[in-house]
C-alpha cells in the first residue's frame, strides 16, 4: 500500500515540483534564443534524441542486457536533459544560456518522442503484448501532464509575479534537488535486493553510457564547428538526463519498479561522470574575462 502511494502519488508530485522550479527560470525568450542558433539546435537534437537512444541500444546489445533492465535504460535514454545540466555547464565554463534554452526545448519535445521510444523498447525487449498495454497517445498525455503543465505554470508565475519568482527560484531549485535525492533513495531502498544482486552489471553500464555520450556530444558539436563552449554544453546536454522522469515512467506509468533501477542508478552516477567532464573542460577552456580585465584590455 505504501509502495503504491509512493509510485502513484509522491513520485509524480515531486517531478511536477522539479519541473515547476525549472519553469521559474525560463522565459519565452529562452525558446527564441535556441532557434536563433539553428546549427547548435540541430546538433543538440541529433545527439540527444537520435544518437543517445541509438548508442544506448547498441551498448545494451553489446553488453547482452535484456528484459526490464534494458527497458529501464531505454526509458532513461528517451528522457529530456536534466535541469542540473545547467550547473555542470557553468562549472565546465560552457554556454549556460544555450544549456538553459536546450533544456527547455528538450522538455517539450520529449512529450512526443519519449512514448515512441518506450513503446518500441517494451515491444523489443518484453514482447509486443506488453507494448500494446501502454498506448502511445495515453503516454503522451501522461508525460505532458508531468512535464509540460508544471513548466508552463512556472513560466506563467515568472511572467505574472516576476519579483517573487526571482526570489523563490533559488530556494525552489534547492528543494527540487533534495526531492530528487529523496526519490532516488526511495527507489533504491524499495528495490535494494534486486539492485544489490545486479549492481556489478548495471553500474559499469551506466558509467559507460554516461561517459560515452559526454564524449560523443562534445565530438559531434566540435565536428560541426561549434565553439568550444557550445561543444562542452552539448556534450553535457547529451549525457545528463532527467532521471526523475525515468523513475516516474517506470514506477507510475508502467508500474514496474525493476525498470526504475537503471534510472535511479544513472541519476547518481551521471554526476560522477559529469563532474569529471566539467573539471576536465574547465582546465581546457579559458576563464571569461572579468569586467576589470576587459576594461584594461580595451584601454
Amino acid at each position: 500500500m505504501q509502495g503504491d502511494i509512493v509510485s502513484g502519488v509522491l513520485l509524480p508530485l515531486i517531478l511536477a515540483f522539479i519541473m515547476f522550479s525549472l519553469g521559474l527560470g525560463l522565459t519565452v525568450g529562452d525558446f527564441r534564443r535556441i532557434f536563433a542558433q539553428p546549427r547548435a539546435l540541430l546538433v543538440g537534437v541529433v545527439c540527444h534524441f537520435v544518437l543517445l537512444p541509438l548508442a544506448c541500444f547498441l551498448l545494451l546489445s553489446a553488453w547482452g542486457m535484456t528484459g526490464v533492465f534494458a527497458v529501464g535504460f531505454m526509458i532513461l535514454a528517451a528522457c529530456p536533459t536534466g535541469s542540473t545540466s545547467n550547473l555542470l555547464t557553468y562549472l565546465a565554463r560552457g554556454d549556460v544560456a544555450l544549456a538553459l534554452s536546450f533544456t527547455a526545448v528538450a522538455s517539450v519535445a520529449t512529450i512526443f518522442t519519449l512514448p515512441l521510444v518506450v513503446t518500441w523498447a517494451l515491444g523489443h525487449y518484453l514482447g509486443a503484448a506488453r507494448a500494446v498495454d501502454v498506448p502511445v497517445g495515453l503516454m503522451m498525455g501522461q508525460v505532458a501532464l508531468v512535464l509540460g503543465v508544471p513548466v508552463s505554470l512556472g513560466m506563467f508565475a515568472r511572467q505574472r509575479w516576476s519579483a517573487w519568482a526571482r526570489r523563490f527560484e533559488p530556494r525552489a531549485t534547492k528543494v527540487a534537488t533534495v526531492l530528487f535525492v529523496l526519490i532516488v533513495v526511495l527507489a533504491v531502498a524499495k528495490n535494494w535486493a534486486l539492485l544489490r544482486d545486479n549492481f556489478t552489471t548495471l553500474a559499469p553500464f551506466a558509467l559507460l553510457l554516461n561517459l560515452s555520450m559526454l564524449c560523443v556530444g562534445f565530438a559531434v558539436a566540435w565536428a560541426a564547428r561549434l565553439s568550444r563552449s557550445q561543444s562542452v554544453t552539448l556534450g553535457i546536454e547529451t549525457a545528463v538526463q532527467n532521471a526523475a522522469l525515468a523513475l516516474v515512467i517506470a514506477s507510475t506509468v508502467l508500474q514496474d519498479d525493476a525498470m526504475a533501477i537503471p534510472g535511479a542508478l544513472y541519476g547518481v552516477l551521471m554526476y560522477a561522470g559529469g563532474l569529471l567532464f566539467a573539471l576536465a573542460m574547465r582546465r581546457l577552456l579559458p576563464a571569461a574575462p572579468t569586467t576589470a580585465s576587459a576594461a584594461t584590455t580595451a584601454a
